[in-house]
């Protein structure tokens, strides 16, 4: 063991206990207040009921939090809904799995006073596409086959705030300006920090654009831009403050450790199943923003407070 290891101690134990209990509670998920059917669509007479985005929505995420079939998370809505003595109907798995490809789910997040300190990252996650079909039957050549997830969290509330789901192939600073354009345009944005796949021009300008300060370690043979451009000379500001303080100093001084968190999302993130079950990219995307808003509920019930100890 490191004995110069800082190690950290939880202080809110009671209540981080209770919201690791209320995470299993189904009526987190659905309560008697959720607008269940569509009343505008639904009201002709003889006409199929229409689903609310909110219940396919729902039905999708105890599906992923129980990681369920779509058939299995059929019958425990239609349980739960018994159990709560609501006389709805349950939507078949079919037409759960249709309403998904068009879903537009709402991730819901806390609002914080002051400007928002934005941490961006990617991971790659695992589809069950063709090639691992192949594989299982006919025993062909492997061809790994995954997505991209690029994910932008608040610092204070740990809260996904952006959310881009993309082909591997994607780089990470192209998704800058997706991921931005989804913060209300009204909203402050104090910072902006990730890795150095992101010292490129156009995260910096699209950064410089929203009026953030742009924490982002440059490439190993990083050198100085000629433009003139303010947020180039930002750019050369923090590669000679990196050169003249040293990279650990830097990364201590420009609150760049802070970018650990955003993996301890992706971490979380990957928790609620390791591969993706649809199949189709416009359901995947459905998927994705399903989980975000499922890690953004668990930040809401409560998240442990540590502090540093010797």
């Amino acid at each position: 063991m490191n004995p110069n290891k800082t190690r950290y101690r939880t202080t809110n134990w009671p209540e981080y206990n209770r919201s690791l209990q209320s995470r299993g509670s189904l009526t987190v998920w659905i309560s008697p207040d959720i607008l269940w059917l569509d009343s505008v669509r639904s009201g002709a007479k003889g006409r199929p009921k229409v689903y609310s985005d909110a219940a396919i929505q729902a039905i999708l995420t105890l599906k992923v939090v129980f990681k369920l079939a779509l058939r299995q998370a059929r019958g425990l809505v239609g349980s739960l809904l018994k159990l709560l003595e609501l006389d709805w109907p349950v939507p078949c798995f079919s037409t759960v799995s249709r309403r998904q490809a068009t879903l537009t789910v709402k991730i819901p997040h806390r609002r914080q006073t002051g400007p928002l300190h934005l941490l961006v990252d990617s991971t790659g996650i695992k589809i069950c596409g063709e090639d691992e079909w192949k594989v299982k039957k006919h025993g062909a050549e492997y061809r790994r086959s995954w997505r991209k997830v690029h994910l932008a969290i608040d610092a204070e509330t740990l809260d996904v705030r952006a959310v881009e789901m993309t082909d591997h192939r994607q780089g990470d600073a192209a998704q800058t300006e997706g991921l931005l354009a989804q913060l209300g345009p009204d909203e402050p944005l104090g910072s902006f920090c990730g890795d150095g796949a992101y010292d490129t021009r156009s995260v910096y300008q699209a950064a410089h654009a929203r009026g953030a300060e742009v924490i982002v370690p440059q490439r190993r043979n990083g050198k100085p831009w000629n433009d003139k451009a303010a947020f180039v000379h930002a750019r050369n500001e923090t590669l000679a403050a990196a050169q003249h303080l040293g990279w650990p100093l830097w990364k201590k001084w420009s609150g760049y450790h802070r970018r650990s968190l955003v993996e301890t999302t992706m971490l979380r993130f990957k928790l609620l199943g390791e591969r993706l079950a649809a199949r189709e990219p416009e359901r995947q995307a459905a998927e994705v923003h399903v989980r975000c808003a499922i890690l953004n509920t668990f930040n809401r019930l409560g998240m442990p407070v540590t502090v540093a100890h010797a």
